[in-house]
């Protein structure tokens, strides 16, 4: 009996590996060497062994990738490393500047700098986490800190190993993107077509809808490729590899599919001729592309130009131009924004540009209608900007016949609010905030939405719901929700019911940088929310600070300055804020180490960049110590410390006798202060 289960086990782990490399050189090599009457024979055999001996299935069988368990939701996963940006080149001057900047931080002169040259996949970005070989988890890219976790159902995409193959590190992380390939899309739509469904309108939409689907045995049906492009983490048992090249190649190794358009290329000249050469190629691709990824080759170089904001600076994503198409201007409506802002939108006849059909199109303002001589009935140029968002270029003046002017209205077509338009804005705004429904309902799904509070679950068509029920009036609404109230709205049954309340309750604890974001501070976007969080710290520090103070942080202008300080300053604002600190909203304050004590009591304050630290670990070298670093110079600060290009503290401080420091004579205090 122990004999012939010995050679149950064997065979069921032969027949894994011959289907796993199958699938490998099916999706990934697309170079199929069994033919699928076979390998659907082998694989009605393995799972026949797996249903008899339940003992034998493991996570990485070919059979775990038909879909598993439906979901109720997807858990949160931070990633090990920030999952970045890219910053874009529209022009040829952009790479040129880009090129030149390269150069001149790493000193290269006239030699020519060599990039790794990669198509930029129109998908979703994802990363894949392997423990000893096996894939233990996968995530979104989300935020770029914070993802989702869609394990199960990234299990379903063939061309991703379930198995490292080769030799690899005990832990490793690779990023790629996962796409639809066009003939799957065209597919997928005949099917929905078919069955009476909606269709996608790209294979991005269809892929990114596919992926978060909570039952993954629809993810399994709509085949999903994916290809890789980056490594975190340890790149070899025996150590680290040289290049971006090298990279590629043993993402190969592992079993990924990688583009085979990639290539290395030597400067500017270069750039341009991959970039043109694969704008030829693209429109018979198997995929989406919108542009061409070039990063500096040597990752020791990659290093020494390290990153800046949310981008690294060794990298840029060269856009294709957008797709422009003709069509007629039927109408111009305006809608309301959560800051009130009024923006006219174009009402088009349905045309087909960059493969999605576009029926609106963003008029921007008032301003961009008059310089662009834009009229009601005339023919337009439109275009995806970015190949993402329809924008109308320009109109097509000889075909213009029986038009009419577009003027302003004068009241909000939401709730007949004053619109009025202040003198150094473009933009005209409904003056009645959040008594307005329309701003109301676009503040709460600001508030909701993933890289604010983050409350999964709750769409447009509920806040709509919420709003005009008048269930939620404010922000602290949402947490005096109960399931017995909710549950009686349209197509809102009690359990999704508890769902969205525990996920609302879930998110009382947050970080101070999402409860900025959530606000909706005019001109306050997602970054700038994380340096008001990291530079103040706290709350109290905050609301605390004057205008000067504000533009103290980097690319913080007297305009954002200004938009904060007026926002905190607002009654009205201080007491949502405070009615939602009612509700249980909170966030940890971060725990300093105290190293010893030889700065207690002694007050700091930093201006300008300093070299060697950020401002957060400047802070904490101070605290360590038993010091406080605050954010106003008075009379009773002890030091300013200086770095480069220091603000309006630094002649405060000199006004009041502050001792001022620079970087150098910062360490030898904190040097002297070890010993």
């Amino acid at each position: 009996m122990n004999d012939d289960y010995s050679k149950i086990k064997t065979r069921a782990n032969v027949l894994r590996r011959i289907l796993n490399q199958a699938n490998h050189e099916y999706y990934t090599l697309d170079d199929p060497k069994l033919l699928d009457s076979e390998y659907d024979q082998l694989f009605r055999e393995l799972i026949s062994v797996e249903q008899k001996h339940p003992e034998l299935l493991i996570d990485d069988s070919p059979t775990q990738r038909v879909g598993s368990k439906i979901l109720d939701f997807f858990p949160s996963v931070s990633h090990s490393s920030p999952m970045l940006s890219l910053n874009n080149a529209i022009e040829a001057s952009d790479v040129n500047q880009f090129d030149r900047r390269i150069k001149d931080l790493l000193q290269l002169g006239t030699a020519e700098v060599t990039y790794f040259a990669e198509p930029k996949f129109d998908g979703l970005a994802i990363a894949l986490q392997y423990v000893d070989g096996v894939l233990v988890q996968a995530a979104t890219r989300g935020d770029g800190t914070t993802g989702e976790r869609v394990t199960e159902n990234i299990r379903t995409v063939r061309s991703i190993p379930l198995v490292l193959r080769g030799v690899a590190p005990n832990v490793v992380e690779v990023r790629g993107e996962v796409v639809m390939m066009k003939r799957d899309f065209a597919d997928l739509n005949r099917r929905q077509t078919k069955a009476g469904e909606k269709l996608f309108a790209n294979p991005r939409n269809a892929a990114a809808g596919s992926l978060r689907q909570l039952d993954s045995k629809i993810t399994a049906t709509r085949k999903l490729s994916f290809f890789a492009y980056s490594l975190e983490g340890p790149t070899k048992p025996n150590g680290a590899v040289q290049s971006q090249l090298e990279i590629s190649n043993l993402l190969k190794e592992y079993g990924f599919a990688t583009s085979n358009l990639s290539d290395l290329v030597k400067g500017v000249k270069g750039i341009q001729h991959f970039f043109e050469h694969v704008a030829i190629l693209r429109p018979n691709l198997d995929y989406e592309i919108d542009g061409i990824v070039y990063k500096v080759n040597g990752l020791e170089d990659q290093q020494k130009l390290g990153y800046v904001a949310r981008a690294p600076k060794y990298a840029i994503a060269y856009k294709f131009p957008p797709e422009e198409e003709i069509t007629k201007l039927l109408d111009i409506e305006v809608q309301v924004g959560r800051t009130g802002a009024i923006t006219p939108v174009a009402r088009l006849k349905p045309v087909r540009v960059g493969g999605v059909v576009v029926t609106n199109a963003t008029l921007h303002n008032q301003d961009e209608i008059v310089r662009k001589q834009i009229k009601i009935g005339d023919y337009v140029v439109v275009r995806r900007a970015g190949d993402v968002i329809p924008e109308v270029v320009r109109p097509i003046i000889d075909k213009r016949e029986g038009v009419k002017e577009f003027t302003m209205p004068t009241l909000c077509p939401e709730c007949s609010g004053e619109i009025v338009k202040e003198p150094e804005e473009s933009v005209y705004r409904c003056t009645a905030g959040m008594k307005c429904c329309a701003q109301r309902a676009q503040s709460i799904w600001h508030f909701c939405s993933r890289k604010a509070m983050n409350i999964d679950g709750i769409g447009e068509r509920l806040i709509d719901q919420l709003v005009e029920s008048e269930l939620v009036k404010s922000f602290a609404d949402l947490y005096r929700l109960e399931p017995e109230r909710l549950s009686t709205l349209d197509r809102m049954g009690k359990k999704s019911a508890e769902n969205i309340c525990r996920e609302i309750s879930k998110s009382r604890k947050t970080s101070l940088s999402r409860f900025i974001y959530s606000l909706g501070i005019r001109n306050v976007g997602e970054q700038t929310a994380k340096e008001l969080a990291r530079y103040f710290e706290t709350y109290e520090g905050l609301i605390a600070a004057t205008e000067e103070d504000l533009m103290e942080i980097p690319d913080i202008g007297p305009i954002v300055a200004r938009s904060i300080k007026q926002y905190f300053d607002d009654p009205d604002a201080r007491g949502v804020i405070e009615s939602l600190f009612e509700m249980g909203i909170s966030w940890r304050q971060e725990n300093t180490v105290i190293k010893n004590k030889t700065l207690i009591e002694k007050k700091f304050v930093l201006t300008g960049t300093l070299k060697d630290f950020s401002r957060d670990e400047a802070k904490r070298e101070v605290e360590s110590r038993g010091g406080t670093v605050t954010s106003a110079v008075s009379k009773n600060v002890n030091y300013v410390v200086i770095g480069e290009k220091p603000g309006s503290k630094l002649k405060k401080a000199t006004d009041l006798g502050v001792k001022i420091i620079d970087e150098f004579m910062f360490k030898r205090l904190i040097e002297n202060d070890d010993e």
